[in-house]
């Protein structure tokens, strides 16, 4: 692996007319980008027409417009695989994030200093306030099924606190919104699960990942701009559906194997109870 070699930047856009413009624009300015593939899942409100105006202006951005909606972890397969040999890295970048000149380079110098991983940057909103979901911990089932029991929300909460003390810090999970990772680890352990239609499948990535021996972290001094839910905030109904069928399927896959059938139908109880909750909740945040 060439810690110095080409990083393949990957967007997968869906109704980002919003913020795909500037995106794009830092990615072109970016240090060490050598390709830039968007994967654009069947939007309709320009997005596409930006996109190819950025490509017609630089030959290394190219795009594959599906004619519907496959989903992100299928979306990020294609763009990996359209990226071409010669790239020694994977970059996966969200329409709504917004990189500086030397984002990715200083989290390829980092990644070169660690062999197989997969890591994030501190990701902040308009405000400077840090997104929680750059540092996670995986689903913890059980939580979730004894809150239920109590009566209580049956939430499950992920965030792991920053330590700025460390320049790239372990987690077990970090956001699907900005991912670097050799481009060899990725093939290695197969991609995106395409099972997920939307959420959870970063979390996936990243469990894998870490069973094949990789370092999961996040760099702490490396700040990005995260403007983020554009694209989900006109379907909150549709995005919190297929963030609760990712929790299940997740359980399902890593989980489940070694639980009995009651913790089973428990953990499914808990999960459905909490799609209400998380349904008004994104109502009124809309």
């Amino acid at each position: 692996m060439n810690e110095a070699g080409p990083i393949a930047a990957v967007v997968v856009t869906y109704q980002s007319a919003e913020t795909i413009d500037e995106c794009l624009q830092r990615l072109r300015t970016a240090e060490g980008v050598g390709v830039i593939r968007v994967v654009d899942n069947g939007s309709e409100d320009g997005t596409l027409e930006t996109v190819q105006r950025h490509a017609l202006a630089d030959p290394r951005v190219r795009f594959v417009a599906n004619p519907d909606n496959p989903g992100f972890a299928v979306a990020c397969n294609q763009g990996a695989a359209a990226a071409g040999a010669g790239m020694d890295w994977l970059a996966f970048v969200n329409p709504d994030c917004m990189v500086e000149r030397d984002t990715l380079s200083r989290l390829r110098a980092l990644a070169a200093t660690r062999g197989d991983c997969l890591l994030g940057a501190d990701l902040v909103d308009e405000r400077g306030v840090r997104d929680s979901a750059a540092r996670r911990q995986d689903p913890d089932f059980a939580a979730m099924l004894a809150n239920a029991f109590r009566g209580a929300a049956p939430a499950s909460t992920l965030d792991v606190a920053p330590d700025d003390g460390e320049a790239l810090q372990k987690v077990e999970a970090v956001s699907g919104a900005l991912m670097l990772t050799p481009r060899a680890l990725f093939q290695r352990i197969g991609g995106f699960d395409e099972g997920y239609r939307l959420h959870a499948e970063d979390l996936d990535l990243c469990r894998r990942a870490r069973q094949a021996g990789a370092f999961i972290g996040v760099a702490n001094a490396v700040r990005v701009l995260h403007v983020r839910g554009v694209s989900s905030r006109s379907r909150p109904v549709f995005v919190e559906w297929h963030k609760h069928r990712g929790l299940w399927r997740y359980f399902r896959k890593f989980e489940a194997p070694r639980r009995g059938l009651g913790v089973q139908a428990g953990v499914f109880a808990a999960i459905w109870l909490r799609f209400p909750l998380a349904l008004a909740r994104a109502w009124a945040r809309r």
